[in-house]
């Protein structure tokens, strides 16, 4: 990007950056690689460098009036967290005072939304797009930041209906973690399905064993599966079960009917049929809560 683009200019040029890339991290499962963005092809024929060289956090491209990305990661130096009202914090990076933290300021100042590169794995990064920066505070050196344009319009520091707290945490829910856990579980099943081995990450979704909201529920990778959108479905509707020793097991009364091919071969043979599970032994679905769940298939 050249010149001194408009900030209208640079919104628009934002949101073409933040289509490709969420377009691209949809077809690899949700994450884009540190060498992909090093080097990110659009669709105009141009390339654009989304992060910092130096692996900073805070990455400010030439010719642009405020931060285009942001870095995140669970094992990086800077106690990034999420706060109630379903905001979060960022840290300044550190370096002499202004720094890169001034253009992150900027973004603020002039209403520009950021793109924020989660890490989720060895090499691989979650986008989430738009983030907007709230609040500045030069005493904490902290950013606030929200993922959603209504709370945006929310006074740091104000107290939340109940109501409010709700949707906060369900816009954190739906923007920021279940893209991180898809993620996650794609990375770890390497972009297939456990039953029938299907490698098409944009046809697969990230299952939960025990459902979001339920006592084991969490977003973690032995709470998931990966599954392409028929084993999903049937999953969730107990059409088909799995034991805690990893075998597929489909609904009685589905066994005997006859249909079609897709119900012959996408379901009913894949009964007696042993998971594709991950690679490292941590990741692998958790048994307790497999044999949790196989218990309601066979009571249902």
């Amino acid at each position: 990007m050249t010149g001194e683009p408009s900030v209208g200019e640079e919104y628009l040029r934002r949101e073409v950056i933040a289509a490709a890339l969420l377009r691209r991290a949809d077809e690899t499962g949700g994450y884009v690689s540190w060498g992909e963005l090093s080097d990110f092809a659009l669709p105009d024929g141009t390339v654009e460098r989304l992060v910092d060289p130096g692996r900073g956090g805070i990455w400010n491209p030439r010719g642009y009036a405020a931060t285009l990305t942001i870095v995140t990661s669970p094992d990086g130096p800077y106690p990034d967290r999420e706060i109630d009202g379903g905001l979060l914090q960022y840290s300044y990076q550190k370096g002499p005072e202004g720094g890169k933290n001034l253009k992150l300021r900027a973004a603020l100042e002039l209403r520009l939304p950021v793109i924020r590169l989660n890490k989720v794995g060895t090499n691989a990064y979650n986008p989430i797009y738009p983030v907007f920066v709230v609040g500045d505070n030069p005493i904490t050196r902290e950013f606030t930041l929200t993922v959603d344009e209504v709370l945006r319009s929310v006074p740091v520091g104000h107290q939340l209906s109940p109501i409010e707290k709700a949707y906060a945490a369900r816009i954190v829910q739906q923007r920021v973690h279940q893209p991180a856990f898809r993620a996650r579980v794609m990375l770890a099943y390497d972009g297939r399905c456990t039953v029938c081995c299907l490698k098409h990450p944009e046809l697969l979704d990230a299952a939960h064993i025990i459902e979001d909201g339920q006592p084991g529920g969490d977003p973690v990778v032995t709470n998931g599966l990966s599954l392409c959108k028929i084993h999903h479905a049937a999953y969730d509707r107990q059409l088909m079960g799995i034991t805690p020793d990893y075998i597929v097991h489909i609904n009685t009364d589905l066994l005997h009917e006859v249909d079609g091919p897709m119900l012959r071969h996408g379901l009913q043979e894949m009964h007696g049929h042993s998971l594709t599970t991950p690679a490292r032994r941590q990741d692998r679905p958790d048994p307790d809560r497999l044999e949790q769940r196989f218990t309601r298939f066979l009571a249902g």
